[in-house]
């Protein structure tokens, strides 16, 4: 039986509630979008392969609940994530000042070398903006992490957003751990223990 990828990269999405992330992963994942879409309740997730560089990466997307309450039962998936995507919704300044929350959690829960993305979703609501992109993309640039905004209803960059955390965490993979031409086999030996990355 041939192998269906060449990587699986588990990535995680998360965000105040409301930013937008279920329906980021929609778009992404079934390229569909739904208005009124409901909180999700604890955590959900996708599967979408791509092509990254000529190799077949599955895409496994957990998208988080941003309330609270839920916390405690997201944290614990921060564990094994190769990659986080930040989302706040760039017509709530609020939720872009918790940005740094959630950085703090990413620190406190994941890998250290998982890597991030900072996304401003809701991009198509221009005349609602209450956060500038040049203000989004100086404290990007200051905590170090790269930045895109996005609109999952007028499916503005939100493929380019997961193609280009998917190329980073494989380049991350290139260059570190996994350089020897075995990589596929040795990386599905892991997956259950990614303290490694």
């Amino acid at each position: 039986m041939s192998n269906e990828f060449d990587y699986l990269f588990k990535l995680l999405l998360i965000g105040d509630s409301s930013v937008g992330k279920s329906c980021f992963l929609l778009r992404f994942a079934d390229d569909s979008y739904v208005d009124s879409y409901i909180s999700t309740i604890g955590v959900d997730f996708k599967i979408r392969t791509v092509e990254v560089e000529g190799k077949t990466v599955k895409l496994q997307i957990w998208d988080t609940a941003g309330q609270e309450r839920f916390r405690t039962i997201t944290s614990s998936y921060y564990r094994g994530a190769h990659g986080i995507i930040i989302v706040y919704d760039i017509t709530d300044m609020e939720s872009f000042n918790n940005v740094k929350q959630w950085l703090d959690e990413i620190d406190r829960y994941a890998n250290d070398s998982v890597r991030k993305l900072l996304v401003g979703n809701k991009c198509d609501l221009a005349e609602n903006r209450a956060v500038d992109t040049s203000v989004a993309q100086a404290y990007a640039e200051e905590v170090g992490i790269p930045f895109l905004e996005t609109s999952a209803k007028e499916s503005i960059n939100v493929e380019e957003a997961f193609l280009a955390m998917s190329a980073a965490i494989k380049k991350s993979l290139q260059c570190g751990f996994l350089q020897n031409g075995n990589a596929k086999n040795h990386w599905r030996r892991k997956l259950l223990d990614l303290s490694f990355l």
